[in-house]
């Protein structure tokens, strides 16, 4: 019996490593031939007589993904990020089997400067004759921005829409903490430096308000400008609407020309069988965003000289990153060394879109960047956001765009310690003691109050960040360091104001970076490219389950679809755990204008 069950658990470790290797082997064909099938069998096919739709509640990053499972699915297998979609529809102005766009007024999940950019492109394409339609039946203010591109906006005749003004609202966290009895310990230099108020008080600040309240009205003022551009209604008029609550009803909204129509589908759908000519018998040939964009990548030329634009996306943090989302300073510098050290890339656009993060990680990060624009022109082109350290790694730039939405500046530094000695002791009945050998040895540890040494010595470190910060962007702008802590202060400002204090270079979307980016590197035939490559969804989850993380993967998609728009609290807990201790160049921790 002895030699039996031996003989049993060794055959069935044995079977459980075949099992193992068979699993890897068949994972890696599966790899091959999904990503072999989505060359060759998952081609794009462009029909005559097409019609480009464009879903506002399609998130567009500025990364594209690919998805090689997607063969198997009815669905795209490339999601274009911001770069390929103007570029999709900048191709298709000029593709005769396109006739004409249709902008699905869905509720716009896209920032301000992505709408901003998405709308300029919409109505370049509409400059060269083609038509443009935009439908709703619950239409939202941003949508309706984005919608004021296209030659007629129709509402369905029982559906609604949006005139009321905008809205910022901020989270405040500090009546949490009191009853948890979690004592915040904050440290910042920066008077507009709101980032740590949610945790220090209950309501904003005075400087705060003011800087909220001036960029909400470059905001508003885009918006109003738009709407009237398209209604030829006065601003001051639409000004009236918006604070007498008018538009109510789509019959509301048709009375103050704000729609052109209150239509069902089908009588939408007629009149776009018109314009492209399609009989009313026949089926039009819609084709979504994201699968044109991938049939122009595919077909893009193949010029030696390029310029690379270069990605950063989301909060910037320590070290490496199993996450395809975020900007990890160790996996960002190697893309940078890659592009310094290849022979065909002459020059750099650095698309950021970040509200920053870890100060050290900016810098380890503006470091390469440095290295890199020794070698060929660096510019750097803003997205939604691209403040704090976003800010810092753009600052030494030979050139700097941003849209007039875009949110920049916040030139300021925080650090954040969370003592939780009453929480374990009063809630849990856990008390802490120990030996040092040295007055700051346990420094910092967080099951204590700071001393008033180490508080000083925190604001210390705090200080000499924000004193570098400032004396980055003086050299990188040209300017006194004097002029510079004018306008720093952890200040945010829109493009527009960044632009009248010399924040900036320019205003502009990806395709004036570059522009500018060819000029300085004196190129008249030259491919872009973007980088990183697009991710790919399936490839990206068999990287995290090779680093035994499958299960963390697994956990975290369940939470994200139990928790819906919640889950970005438990990603902002995480944060904060993160940058426990840590000096940040960071953005206010919850912040939507709408």
């Amino acid at each position: 019996m002895k030699q039996f069950f031996k003989m049993f658990f060794a055959s069935l470790l044995a079977m459980i490593v075949a099992g193992v290797i068979v699993f890897g082997v068949l994972i890696g064909i599966m790899v091959a031939a999904v990503s072999k099938s989505v060359k060759t069998e998952k081609e794009v096919v462009i029909a005559n007589n097409s019609v480009l739709v464009i879903d506002l509640s399609d998130r567009i990053r500025e990364r594209s993904q690919s998805n090689s499972f997607a063969v198997f699915a009815d669905g795209s297998s490339f999601n274009a990020g911001l770069y390929d979609v103007c570029k999709a529809i900048d191709k298709a102005a000029n593709d005769n089997r396109i006739k004409g766009i249709l902008i699905k007024l869905n509720p716009n999940v896209n920032g301000w400067a992505t709408s901003q950019q998405l709308r300029k492109s919409i109505i370049d394409f509409k400059s060269g004759g083609k038509f443009v339609y935009a439908y709703g039946q619950v239409i939202s203010q941003g949508a309706y921005y984005v919608g004021t591109a296209a030659d007629s906006i129709y509402l369905n005749p029982v559906g609604d829409m949006d005139l009321k003004g905008f809205a910022t609202i901020l989270s405040f966290f500090k009546g949490t903490l009191d009853k948890l009895e979690i004592q915040p310990e904050i440290f910042y230099a920066g008077k507009f430096k709101s980032a740590t108020e949610p945790f220090r008080t209950d309501k904003m600040s005075d400087a705060n308000r003011q800087q909220v309240t001036e960029f909400q009205k470059d905001f508003w003022n885009e918006f109003l400008h738009a709407v009237s551009s398209h209604t030829k209604v006065s601003e001051a008029e639409l000004q009236n609407l918006t604070t007498a609550g008018t538009i109510e009803f789509p019959a509301d909204a048709l009375k103050y020309k704000l729609v052109d129509g209150l239509l069902y589908w089908d009588q939408v759908e007629d009149r776009i069988k018109a314009k492209a000519g399609v009989d009313n018998e026949d089926k039009i040939k819609y084709v979504s965003l994201d699968d044109y964009a991938e049939h122009a990548r595919s077909n893009s030329t193949t010029k030696d000289s390029r310029i690379a634009i270069l990605v950063a996306e989301g909060t910037i943090s320590d070290g490496e990153s199993d996450d395809d989302e975020g900007i990890a300073s160790e996996d960002f510098i190697e893309h940078i060394r890659k592009l310094a050290n290849n022979d065909k890339v002459k020059a750099v656009v650095l698309r950021v879109n970040s509200p920053g993060g870890s100060a050290l990680a900016s810098e380890v990060i503006l470091r390469e960047l440095q290295l890199l624009k020794q070698k060929k022109p660096l510019v750097v082109s803003m997205g939604d956001v691209a403040a704090s350290g976003g800010y810092y790694i753009s600052s030494l730039a030979d050139s700097i765009f941003a849209m007039p939405n875009t949110i920049t500046g916040s030139i300021g530094v925080f650090g954040m310690m969370f003592n939780i000695e009453n929480l374990m002791k009063n809630k849990l009945g856990v008390t802490f003691d120990g030996v040092k050998n040295a007055p700051y040895a346990d420094f910092p540890n967080g099951i204590r109050a700071l001393t008033p040494e180490e508080a000083a010595k925190m604001q210390r470190s705090v200080d000499n960040i924000y004193t570098i910060f400032k004396s980055r962007v003086a050299a990188g702008r040209k300017m006194d360091v004097a002029l510079v802590d004018s306008f720093a202060q952890g200040r945010v400002w829109t493009g527009t104001d960044a632009l009248d204090i010399h924040l900036v270079d320019g205003l502009g979307g990806i395709d004036r970076a570059v522009a500018s980016a060819a000029k300085l590197a004196k190129l008249t035939d030259y491919r872009v490219i973007t980088y990183p490559e697009p991710i790919d969804k399936f490839e990206s989850f068999i990287k995290k389950f090779k680093g035994n993380k499958a299960s963390a993967q697994v956990v975290k998609a369940a939470m994200q679809e139990e928790m819906g728009d919640e889950y970005q609290w438990y990603k902002k807990v995480k944060e904060l755990k993160n940058m426990n201790g840590k000096i940040q160049m960071l953005l206010p921790f919850s912040w939507e204008t709408k």
